[in-house]
């Protein structure tokens, strides 16, 4: 028989596991009913680079008159609204207010993401693309953005909104429709990732993330979590998730990082950041920055409930004290490969299993809107 403390114990045991979860692994979780996965590939585009100015208003807030009225395109995941009137109305205010004219809206779809809707805009010749839904919608408006000079305004319309945060934008949606419209342009970089599948037959798939990709545990969690509860109890979900997940949730690594000399462990999650925070204020990789040409990798091989508590720590406290098994890296490039399939998430997106995964810094190749 338990003894009386045994109770409390395992209810604090399994609130832990669950802030570990929500806070560690699914904190980027803003993305729509569906997948928010963006599918495609790059595409060059050969635009002259404006000027900075190109997208100012007029130092007293007033419209430049001597020149065509500036235009934004904004590509919306209506899923993230009940009246999607609402944020039309507002951003057409802020436009208006900013001396931009009306902006030209899409939508995304079942089958498109964004992607197809950024090259449609490009093609209108707008002077700005917007992303207004969670990080899948920005992911897939940034594919279709790469290697073009028109630059990305961020609308944070999900739950994460991870880039949006990592980037210092606000989360209202009027003030950060002004950040777009009258902010400035700032490169930065994009991960890539090459997911190698099993059989040497198939063609590895190459993608892209903006905030952090995963294999492991975290993508196990994400592609795990029931419908029906995420709809009943939101993010608790993946708590129920990782808790019936935990037991058998590690496999064997070899991770490369750059030039260093691989390691080999047992692990639970690979986490490779192209920024490092989270929600609430929590950092998952303190030195992580979204314009140095650089990865940051965590390696979590914690043991036991111990382990995980120790994880939980050094995220709430920034620092690198605690479990020995939590291991930090930063290069250029990463491969990690695998003793069996294993789950892979970008940016919260389940994208099914590999056996080995390759990632890299692709330096400032997207253009986005931050405050001046």
């Amino acid at each position: 028989m338990l003894k009386d403390s045994a109770g409390p114990v395992a209810l604090g045991v399994v609130a832990v596991l669950l802030l570990v979860v929500a806070w560690v692994v699914l904190a980027w979780q803003g993305r729509s009913a569906g997948s928010d996965e963006a599918a495609g590939g790059r595409r060059r585009l050969r635009r002259r680079r404006p000027s900075r100015d190109h997208f100012r208003d007029g130092s007293d807030g007033s419209a430049d008159r001597e020149t065509p009225t500036k235009r934004a395109a904004i590509i919306v995941n209506p899923t993230k609204f009940n009246d999607p009137s609402v944020p039309r109305d507002r951003i057409g205010r802020a436009c208006r207010e900013a001396g931009w004219g009306e902006p030209l809206w899409l939508e995304t779809t079942v089958d498109d993401h964004g992607t197809g809707q950024a090259r449609a805009a490009l093609a209108e010749d707008v002077d700005l693309v917007c992303a207004l839904g969670g990080d899948g919608t920005v992911r897939a408006v940034a594919i279709g953005l790469l290697d073009s000079h028109t630059p990305m305004g961020i609308l944070p319309a999900g739950t994460g909104n991870l880039l949006a945060r990592n980037l210092s934008l606000p989360h209202d949606l009027r003030e950060a429709a002004l950040v777009a419209l009258g902010g400035r342009n700032k490169r930065i970089d994009v991960g890539r990732i090459q997911i190698v599948p099993a059989e040497e037959h198939q063609a590895p798939e190459e993608h892209i993330f903006m905030v952090m990709a995963g294999i492991g545990f975290d993508a196990v969690v994400v592609s795990d979590a029931p419908e029906k509860l995420k709809a009943r109890v939101g993010w608790l979900a993946y708590g129920v998730s990782g808790l019936k997940n935990l037991p058998g949730s590690s496999f064997r690594a070899r991770a490369s990082f750059g030039g260093e000399e691989p390691i080999s462990r047992r692990v639970q999650s690979v986490l490779v950041g192209n920024c490092g925070k989270l929600t609430g204020g929590l950092v998952l990789m303190p030195d992580a920055e979204v314009d140095d040409g650089e990865l940051d990798s965590v390696v979590l091989s914690p043991q036991g409930v111990v382990g995980w508590v120790a994880v939980a720590g050094r995220v709430v406290t920034r620092r690198r004290a605690g479990h020995e098994r939590v291991e930090h890296h930063r290069s250029v490039d990463v491969r990690v490969q695998t003793d069996r399939m294993v789950e892979v998430q970008l940016d919260g997106d389940p994208v099914g299993q590999a056996r080995e995964i390759i990632a890299w810094a692709d330096p400032l190749a997207l253009t986005v809107r931050v405050p001046s």
